[in-house]
């Protein structure tokens, strides 16, 4: 009876082993190191990945539409700004100052309404990175159990680590497969 006990003890040890070994195996084979601590480089993350070049590429082109828009608007100020001063030397000085101060008043509404559309360019940036940032979770999530990892710290703030344990580069490559790159077509509304 001791031996058939020892025996079972054998085969659920060599078993248990085996399972292990094949959890361990599979997570090799999709490329995750195994360890308790993952790193990643965020910023790397979203630069590199499809998604973050489709905002990039978007916030590129938004950027120079209103830089373009900055251009011309501050060539009308300068050319009615030069009016204004040719007309100064055959006006009364009350009347001169009226517009003046009204041409000034306008310069600032203008910087104002330009500065608010470069703020919320930057804040629809920030916005996408949030985004990208929550749609990602769950693809992170999958590799910390892959990996049976307990925390993923950013790359930057670790002092030293193993290159093992940067995660960047698989990351990427499954969240590209998983997000593509964000974009939320017409024929997919639900997305």
């Amino acid at each position: 009876m001791k031996r058939t006990q020892n025996g079972m003890l054998a085969i659920f040890v060599s078993l248990a082993f085996l399972a292990f070994e094949t959890v361990e195996a599979r997570a090799q084979q999709l490329g995750i190191p195994q360890s308790v601590i993952l790193t990643i480089a965020s910023e790397r993350l979203f630069a590199e990945s499809k998604f973050g070049r489709r905002v990039a590429r978007l916030i590129e082109a938004e950027s120079a539409v209103l830089a373009a828009e900055n251009r011309q608007i501050e060539a009308q100020l300068t050319t009615e700004e030069q009016e204004l001063t040719d007309r100064r030397p055959g006006m009364d000085a009350d009347a001169f100052r009226v517009l003046a101060n009204a041409f000034d008043e306008k310069v600032r509404q203008i910087r104002r309404e330009q500065d608010a559309k470069a703020r919320a360019l930057a804040q629809q940036s920030d916005n996408a990175r949030i985004e990208f940032l929550n749609a990602a979770a769950p693809v992170l999530e999958t590799m910390m159990r892959d990996a049976k990892a307990s925390v993923i710290l950013e790359r930057a703030s670790v002092f030293l680590s193993a290159n093992a344990t940067d995660v960047t580069d698989l990351a990427i490559a499954r969240i590209d497969l998983v997000l593509g790159d964000g974009a939320i077509t017409e024929q997919d509304p639900d997305q």
